[in-house]
């Protein structure tokens, strides 16, 4: 380690030395009262299994189709504590996790599937006008940005898949891209404009709760899923307190359900970290730019996102790791050291900060990798049950779209969606443990010093992507 980057890591240690390692999404809003847990056997014309935004979009649209549909949702712990309560809230027109993964894993439908996520980017903002959901949404659009030259290819690339599938996007090139954020390492971007952009996802997933239980779903927190089995009189689901017959059910637990033996052969639970900023001042935001306040992704093989939230603070993402086991709460990610790396790759991001901000919080969650990154569906007792999973990124808006189609499965409707690639076929298998932990360890090291090292991390990784694991993009 040279001079420079140790003395990097101490700053980046003294940085987070009074961090809270929790979501600031979650912190930085009211506690809000469970609602009570189920205590007596009910029925129900469709259950819905977790309170993520995949479970809450799914069941306010079942009710919003037809209202007199008796809809049940039951959430293991309280509402938003997996992946719907720590992601970054980038939004993203893309349903399948960007242009250009959809095009590596359909690319005969990547048209329709690009005018299907516009039409649910409007579907998702009309619903929050519709609630009076106030969560912090900021229309700034999505921007990918180049580190350093090299980065150029993948920037150009993108911005003729953008203009191909029909959204309005620019290419910037160095001068622009650093007008609109002073970065130094950025030497290019693709500015997708419209129907893109940030969102508080605590805010969110509290409006999203108030509007399924206006709309008259049931809903029940500390109420987990103990088992299911089909019966005379349709599909019997054991909680603690209670058991409810569905006719129905749709689960909707994303990275947590990666534990189920069916589930976990091809999802594999995939942390992600992120650090928050305390509230920059007028001064730094001067240093900084941004004054259209895009979602920001970039091009190092270990990417890094970040965006700003609407008190001025930098939400800066990326460092993937994972634990054996599917282990979903790591001791090790409620400490400093995690997050070491990624505060340095802030401070190269933005020197001009780098001696005069702190972070505030730090935090880190699993969420489902697939081989495909977005979302598949798996059928159990003849179809009536239906696991919707698999968000890998772009989930915010992603799981309103995959929560419609999962419904349109379940309730076995013949609908233009139903019948196409994704809605059909399943992402590869995951190898077990202890494969699983190794090949994830090699990878995460592999991908962490590919850009300085070279070697024989690219043939690796090469490796890797060509097993259908697109790890870089």
């Amino acid at each position: 380690m040279s001079k420079n980057t140790a003395g990097q890591a101490i700053k980046a240690q003294a940085a987070l030395a009074d961090t809270r390692f929790k979501s600031y999404w979650l912190d930085s809003i009211d506690v809000d009262d469970d609602e009570a847990a189920l205590q007596h056997d009910d029925r129900c014309d469709l259950l819905v299994v977790g309170g993520g935004f995949c479970g809450l979009w799914a069941a306010l649209q079942a009710r919003e189709q037809n209202p007199e549909r008796n809809v049940m949702l039951i959430e293991a712990y309280s509402v938003a504590n997996g992946a719907s309560g720590r992601p970054a809230a980038i939004m993203s027109t893309s349903v399948m996790h960007g242009i250009d993964n959809t095009e590596r894993i359909f690319p005969a439908d990547v048209a329709e599937l690009e005018r299907l996520g516009r039409e649910n980017m409007d579907a998702f903002r009309a619903t929050l006008e519709r609630y009076a959901i106030d969560c912090d949404l900021e229309w700034g659009g999505e921007m990918k940005v180049s580190i350093g030259d090299q980065g150029l290819e993948a920037i150009d690339d993108d911005y003729q898949l953008y203009l191909k599938y029909g959204h309005d996007a620019v290419r910037l090139d160095k001068a622009a891209v650093q007008a609109e954020i002073h970065s130094p390492i950025f030497h290019g971007g693709t500015w997708s404009k419209q129907r893109c952009g940030t969102v508080h996802p605590g805010k969110l997933v509290r409006g999203l709760k108030r509007a399924v239980l206006t709309a008259g779903v049931r809903l029940y927190e500390n109420t987990p899923l103990l088992a299911a089995r089909k019966t005379a009189g349709g599909i019997s689901v054991d909680t603690p307190g209670a058991t409810i017959t569905a006719r129905k059910v749709l689960l909707a637990t994303n990275a947590w359900a990666a534990g189920h033996p069916h589930i976990s052969r091809r999802v594999a639970a995939i942390r992600d970290r992120i650090v928050v900023t305390e509230p920059l001042g007028e001064e730094q935001m001067q240093k900084i730019g941004w004054q259209n306040r895009q979602g920001i992704y970039d091009t190092r093989t270990q990417l890094n996102y970040m965006r700003l939230t609407a008190d001025n603070r930098i939400v800066f993402g990326g460092r993937l790791d994972y634990f054996y086991g599917n282990d979903t709460d790591p001791t090790l990610d409620k400490t400093a050291q995690p997050y070491i790396r990624l505060v340095q790759s802030f401070y190269r991001t933005f020197p001009q900060l780098a001696d005069e901000i702190r972070f505030a919080y730090a935090w880190s969650g699993p969420i489902g990798l697939t081989t495909r990154m977005a979302v598949h569906y798996q059928k159990y007792f003849d179809g009536n049950m239906v696991f919707a999973g698999g968000y890998s990124g772009f989930g915010v808006t992603a799981s309103r779209f995959g929560a419609r189609i999962g419904l349109a499965i379940v309730d076995q409707q013949d609908i233009a969606e139903t019948r196409m690639q994704f809605a059909q076929t399943l992402p590869g298998y995951i190898p077990p443990e202890p494969f699983r932990w190794l090949g994830a360890r090699i990878t995460m090291y592999a991908l962490d010093t590919l850009d300085e090292k070279g070697g024989w991390r690219g043939w690796w990784v090469k490796m890797v992507q060509k097993m259908g694991f697109p790890i870089t993009m």
